[in-house]
């Protein structure tokens, strides 16, 4: 099995987003059983974020509730934290050295010993500060014992090399499903396997999209953000249920679900010639979902063809984040 800040971890992992961040946050008692779920089904590495929620209930204190009321469970997790969010209505990013610092102490308070944090980084690209600078800063919290390791996020190939130059650089977390395929193309996943780096795929379900229970932004959750994303507007959400539909059929004839194979189609890019490890981070409101989606689906090169002809003959429509938020990504 495959390490991840010195744990072992398998290909599955657990995004913590939808259990605070949403309209009615889930309640303690069923997100403690997602979570319990999630461990035994071996998804231990758990992606969340300062800014996922408010700042009296966001991933930090969902974890110090969960560890103290398991502590036996805190060393077999590898928890990944997003930060630098200054303001989440104007996308404002902060990630000098003393924002991290102040960010990382201030999660660490938040946890109150109940839980290191694994894996810390920015959440996405602070373009008013260098590269250099950020990470030079998370190696020296590295050093002090206040973090285990350095992660990044929606950044270039060019960036990511220039971090390492830096410092070790444990985890690179993109967008990364069958409609969002960018790292296969920019560099970002060949220098990756190249630096020994593990990359994590958020929203590896397309927001929900890819579970083929969308068909209008009308079944969208309640709260959800991504109903404002160009992908999901009225002009374009058709034409990418097009897409889904052709995925379900190919799911249908292989006796899974939609989600079982867009997760397994992850996975198994780690199998392919000069590519890193894989981790989709699926969310998940129940414990059924979990287990549902923790299923390994085995693809023969033919149904990877198939499934690559689909993807050649529907181009996805709309752009990954509205204008403004992808300001803060590199691609």
């Amino acid at each position: 099995m495959p390490l991840l800040a010195g744990k072992l971890i398998t290909q599955n992992g657990l995004g913590l987003m939808r259990l605070t961040w949403v309209a009615g946050p889930t309640p303690d008692e069923q997100a403690f059983k997602i979570l319990k779920a999630a461990l035994e089904a071996g998804a231990n590495v758990w992606n969340g974020a300062d800014f996922y929620g408010t700042p009296d209930n966001n991933s930090l204190h969902l974890m110090n509730r969960y560890f103290t009321a398991y502590p036996e469970d805190a060393e077999k997790v590898v928890l990944t934290i997003k930060s630098g969010i200054v303001d989440m209505r104007t996308f404002t990013m902060d990630c000098s050295p003393t924002a991290m610092r102040n960010f990382v102490d201030r999660a660490n308070t938040i946890l109150d010993g109940k839980k290191k944090i694994d894996i810390f980084g920015c959440g996405r690209v602070d373009k008013n500060v260098p590269i250099e600078e950020t990470v030079d800063a998370l190696a020296e919290l590295v050093h002090e014992g206040k973090i285990g390791g350095i992660q990044l996020s929606e950044v270039s190939a060019d960036t990511i090399r220039r971090a390492a130059k830096v410092t070790k650089i444990d985890m690179v977390e993109a967008e990364i499903s069958l409609w969002s395929r960018d790292v296969f193309q920019n560099g970002v996943a060949e220098t990756c396997a190249e630096l020994g780096i593990t990359m994590v795929a958020h929203t590896p379900l397309g927001a929900g999209m890819l579970t083929g229970h969308i068909k209008s932004v009308d079944d969208m959750p309640a709260g959800s953000y991504h109903k404002h994303f160009p992908r999901f507007q009225p002009e374009n959400i058709d034409i990418n249920f097009q897409l889904v539909a052709r995925l379900k059929e190919m799911a249908d004839a292989k006796g899974c679900t939609s989600a079982q194979l867009a997760l397994s189609w992850i996975k198994t890019q780690s199998s392919r010639p000069n590519m890193p490890l894989f981790v989709p981070v699926a969310g998940a409101r129940s414990e059924e979902r979990v287990k549902e989606n923790v299923k390994d689906v085995h693809f023969s090169e033919g149904d990877l063809q198939a499934i690559q002809l689909i993807l050649d003959n529907f181009t996805v429509a709309g752009d990954r984040y509205p204008p403004a938020a992808a300001k803060l990504t590199e691609y």
